[in-house]
Order: C-alpha cells, then sequence, then structure tokens
C-alpha cells in the first residue's frame, strides 16, 4: 500500500506538555508527551516520531512542519532567563 504525503505536521511546546498533530488526508493522528525544559527539541522529536509511526509515515513522507512554543512567553512572565525588554 503506497502512503499519501503528510499534509501537515505541527509540534506545540508549552510549558508542561509538548502537542504534536499529524494531518495525513482526513486522518489525524496526535501525540501529548512531557516538555523537557532544559531541552525542550526532546519531547517535539518524541512526539513527531510517535505520530508518524502510529500513521505508518516515515520523516521523508512530512512536506509541511509547523512549530509553536509558549516558552519565551513563559520565560517573560516568569522573569526567568537574561534580561529582556520586549519593544512594541
Amino acid at each position: 500500500m503506497r502512503h499519501l504525503k503528510a499534509g501537515r505536521l505541527a509540534a506545540d511546546i508549552g510549558g508542561t506538555f509538548t502537542d504534536v498533530a499529524l494531518e495525513c488526508g482526513p486522518r489525524r493522528v496526535t501525540a501529548k508527551v512531557l516538555t523537557t525544559p532544559s531541552e525542550p527539541e526532546k519531547g517535539v522529536i518524541h512526539g513527531i516520531l510517535e505520530v508518524l509511526k502510529n500513521a505508518g509515515l516515515s520523516p521523508a513522507d512530512v512536506e509541511v512542519f509547523v512549530h509553536g512554543t509558549t516558552l519565551a512567553t513563559n520565560a517573560l512572565i516568569e522573569r526567568k532567563g537574561a534580561t529582556t525588554a520586549l519593544v512594541t
């Protein structure tokens, strides 16, 4: 059976969880994994591998990847990290 290419793969890194969603035609596969604040990429990679496995796809089948995060916003609100100014 020939697999369709995935239309969209998205990851959203939050302070506690990283959500990953894969849309392939009419099918959606999702994963929610723990975020490692010191290494947020670990949650993204873990979630991506999980949804690709569950969909029977490989990374080469992904056409579009979208990424979002609240980590920078949380750092500003919680006053963590480097001294930063938000200029609008």
